[in-house]
C-alpha cells in the first residue's frame, strides 16, 4: 500500500489544474491547497505537488487506480485537456494481465502518469 507520493512542480496552479482534471473522475478531491502545496486523496491526502524544490522528472511513473474503463478514459481526457501530453491512449495492456486497461500521459512538468483498472 502506498502511504503517499510527492512530486515537485514548476508552476503549482497549472499542475493543480491538471491533477484536478485527472483525479476528479477517479473520486479524488483536492484536500490541501496553499501557495506552494496542493494534495489530493479520497479519505486523506496521499498525492502531493509542491514548489519546494526544482521540478525534476526522471524514470518511473505514478499510477492512479480507476473504478472502471469509463473513469480511465475520463481521467486521460481531462488530463490532456488540462495541458497534459498523450503518452499512450486508453486501451488494454494485455502484457500486464488479461483485464488490465490503462492510459498514459505526461503532466505539464514531464512526469509520466498512468491511470489503470484491472481485475487483479
Amino acid at each position: 500500500m502506498i502511504h503517499h507520493v510527492s512530486i515537485e512542480v514548476s508552476e503549482l496552479e497549472r499542475s493543480a489544474g491538471f491533477y484536478d482534471a485527472v483525479l476528479r473522475p477517479l473520486g479524488w478531491r483536492r484536500q490541501i491547497d496553499t501557495n506552494d502545496l496542493a494534495a489530493w486523496g479520497i479519505v486523506r491526502p496521499v498525492f502531493f505537488a509542491s514548489m519546494g524544490r526544482p521540478a525534476a522528472p526522471g524514470g518511473g511513473h505514478v499510477c492512479f487506480s480507476a473504478h472502471g474503463i469509463p473513469a480511465v478514459k475520463a481521467a486521460w481526457e481531462g488530463g490532456i485537456a488540462a495541458g497534459g501530453t498523450d503518452d499512450g491512449p486508453p486501451g488494454p495492456r494485455r502484457q500486464y494481465g488479461p483485464a488490465y486497461y490503462s492510459a498514459y500521459m505526461l503532466d505539464p512538468d514531464g512526469y509520466r502518469i498512468e491511470v489503470a483498472v484491472s481485475a487483479d
